[in-house]
């Protein structure tokens, strides 16, 4: 099984806002997306870039994956952010607005050519008609893309939906599609944000609606909905119960030469066994995190 790195919670946090980012040193989030896109004023960009790219650099941010969100390709920034962020070398760079597999291929090379470290991954954000479209070739590009983050408000904005509870039908529609090219490719996927801040049932009911559908986290856009999060995709301890009591029936009926076993009164093969074996390995994880 490969190595799971739990990103249940992914925080963006503002570039050019100084004591947010001193403030994430100490959010239980499982990543931070340090951004220098949407949450950084034009006049602000280069000092932005600075920030992110010295909290990167402090080794301060303990368990936290971090991500350093570029400004989107064609804009006058983007190609000094990547240069910038390849050098500073997180965890990951993550570009807005990705379209295509050759924009993958070109962001690698751009990547590689700035001398960002083997360990940077590239993120990618799915979030207009087009790149629905070609999630599946998007996905998968390139080794270096491991993670796609859904855009869902662009996403709403560019096909003219309206934001609904329950996401239903466009944006849920535009969720499974990616969710499947995704997992086609073997890559990790995580939810879009939930702009009400102040509606938590509503966002412990949509980070339950990711979870049910497959995703492996949630963006965040407060510090408030990082606990909930790390609830809504974790497995439960009666999951972990559970997935040991299966893994037990299945070895006790292989000991017997039976391909299937009973657990609960519910028949168990070897598909079950996997998930149970992933649950666990993904509970271990976090224990260790």
């Amino acid at each position: 099984m490969t190595e799971i790195r739990p990103r249940r919670s992914v925080l963006y946090m503002p570039g050019a806002n100084e004591r947010a980012l001193e403030k994430a040193k100490s959010i239980d989030a499982d990543a931070l997306i340090l951004d220098l896109e949407d949450s950084v004023s034009p006049d602000a960009k280069e000092t932005g870039r600075a920030n992110v790219c010295a909290a990167v650099t402090s080794g301060e941010y303990g368990h936290r994956e971090l991500a350093i969100r570029v400004n989107s390709i064609g804009t006058q920034w983007h190609d000094d952010d990547v240069a910038a962020a390849a050098k500073a070398g997180p965890d990951a760079i993550l570009v807005p607005k990705v379209e295509s597999a050759q924009q993958v291929l070109d962001l690698v090379a751009a990547m590689e050519a700035a001398g960002a470290p083997e360990s940077t991954q590239l993120w990618a954000m799915i979030e207009t008609p087009k790149a629905l479209l070609h999630a599946e070739e998007i996905a998968a590009a390139h080794e270096r893309l491991t993670v796609i983050v859904m855009g869902t408000n662009d996403i709403v904005n560019e096909t003219y939906g309206l934001h609904v509870p329950g996401r239903n039908p466009l944006v849920l529609t535009a969720l499974s599609w990616t969710l499947l090219a995704v997992r086609a490719a073997g890559k990790v996927v995580i939810d879009g944000v939930y702009n009400d801040v102040k509606d938590a049932e509503g966002f412990v009911a949509e980070a339950r609606q990711g979870r049910e559908m497959g995703f492996d986290g949630k963006t965040l856009i407060h510090p408030s909905q990082v606990d909930p999060a790390n609830e809504a995709f974790a497995p439960s301890e009666a999951d972990i119960e559970r997935a040991r009591g299966m893994i037990a029936a299945f070895d006790e009926a292989a000991a017997q030469k039976k391909g299937v076993a009973t657990f609960n009164g519910k028949m168990i093969e070897e598909l079950h066994i996997r998930d149970a074996q992933r649950i666990l390995a993904y509970a271990e994880a976090l224990q260790g995190r």
